[in-house]
């Protein structure tokens, strides 16, 4: 086989052609600024509103509680830096957990550098909140949690709905890290007793740059980039018009197929779970079995380094992951794993493959089979693994 397969969704996705047939006219014919008065920027103006009345109905929400920003990072800052500016004289108290993404993570770390503190929960060894710590937690100061819908590297789904009405019965609001859940799974933010949301455009088939908050009505957070009035004075900055178009329309596609999409990636994703665990020895799932991202499969093998099996892989045409590609490079773990309960010298073994609509079972196949043999060559220059075959013997 020498066509490229992709397994690395979780990073980024392809564009789709009628995401970008969506996008084309905003370049070319229709570029005027949408915040103009005259009537050349209306198709512009319509555009906008347009994909934001798709996603805001995707989430359940009202179409005057989307914010367009510039991916999810800037929504992650936004929610939990904002949050502390305009809550800040009520407590200085704020809960996540030790498996969110870095730009939960490090915003955190810089707030505590104003004077916040954070609580950091821990997970079970899927990657869950344990409720009851969450709520043993919450304390009168408390005026933020923020925990992601989905891991993005071990797929593990969190119980939202469960940890927004904690949120709700306590006073405190609540934010969740959707960018890898948007549009792949169900959402309902009134459901979901979710007050602020992050989702990010190429996580789901659209443009790079592109993202959206959602802010529930009456939540009285600042703005974070200041300048301009536009985003109804929350997020200055011209409209990134073919980007939101192209997010709109990534979401139009993403939710009027999403039954079927998450039931063919999930028969697929189980069909590879099933394959290596069951063909290829010393080797552990990560993330929660079932309650799981549909396109997300996460391996750790033993007496391996993860950084050497994506080199081989790369090299037969595949594409996966040892992490999160925001960490690409990093010499340590994941702290995700480290999270879970593994040891170093076995997080250090991950691989993260993670699927699409388009994967086929053929290309599953082919990656199963070229995992073997890559698996069975390393080991046999590993001396951790040789001392384990002596000891055993």
């Amino acid at each position: 086989m020498s066509k490229l397969i992709y397994l690395d969704n979780a990073a980024t996705t392809q564009v789709y052609p009628e995401v970008v047939d969506a996008m084309k006219p905003f370049f070319t014919e229709y570029y005027g600024n949408p915040s103009a008065v005259y009537s050349f920027a209306s198709e512009a103006n319509k555009a906008v509103t347009g994909s934001r009345e798709i996603i805001a109905k995707a989430l359940g929400a009202k179409t005057e509680e989307i914010y367009f920003t510039g991916g999810g990072s800037e929504s992650d800052n936004w929610a939990l830096k904002a949050t502390a500016d305009a809550y800040g004289d009520k407590g200085k108290h704020i809960i996540t957990t030790k498996i969110e993404h870095h730009a939960i993570l490090h915003t955190a770390e810089y707030l505590e550098k104003k004077g916040f503190e954070v609580t950091y929960l821990d997970v079970d060894e899927d990657g869950v909140v344990r409720l009851d710590e969450l709520k043993a937690a919450i304390r009168p100061d408390t005026i933020l949690i923020s925990v992601m819908t989905a891991n993005n590297e071990i797929g593990t789904i969190q119980p939202i709905a469960e940890i927004g009405k904690i949120a709700k019965e306590n006073g405190v609001l609540f934010h969740t890290d959707a960018v890898q859940a948007f549009g792949h799974i169900p959402i309902n933010v009134d459901e979901m007793n979710i007050d602020m949301l992050s989702a990010s455009g190429h996580k789901v088939n659209g443009p790079k740059g592109i993202g959206i908050m959602y802010i529930r009505k009456g939540i009285k957070i600042n703005s974070f980039i200041h300048g301009g009035s536009q985003e109804r004075s929350r997020r200055a900055g011209t409209h990134n018009v073919p980007g939101i178009v192209g997010y709109g329309k990534a979401i139009e596609l993403a939710t009027t197929n999403m039954e079927d999409r998450i039931k063919y990636e999930t028969e697929l994703r189980d069909y590879l779970i099933e394959r290596v665990l069951k063909e290829i020895p010393h080797v552990r799932l990560n993330g929660h079995r079932t309650d799981r991202l549909p396109n997300n499969a996460n391996f750790c093998f033993r007496f391996i380094e993860g950084e050497s099996l994506l080199i081989l892989l790369d090299q037969k045409g595949i594409c996966g992951s040892s992490g999160s590609a925001c960490t690409s490079g990093a010499l340590d773990p994941s702290h995700v794993l480290l999270a879970i309960g593994l040891p170093h010298e076995i997080a250090h073994g991950s691989l993260r493959l993670t699927l699409s609509e388009k994967t086929t079972k053929e290309e599953i196949d082919y990656t199963v089979d070229e995992l073997k043999k890559n698996i069975e060559r390393l080991r046999k220059m590993s001396p951790l693994y040789e001392d384990f075959i002596k000891q055993a013997v």
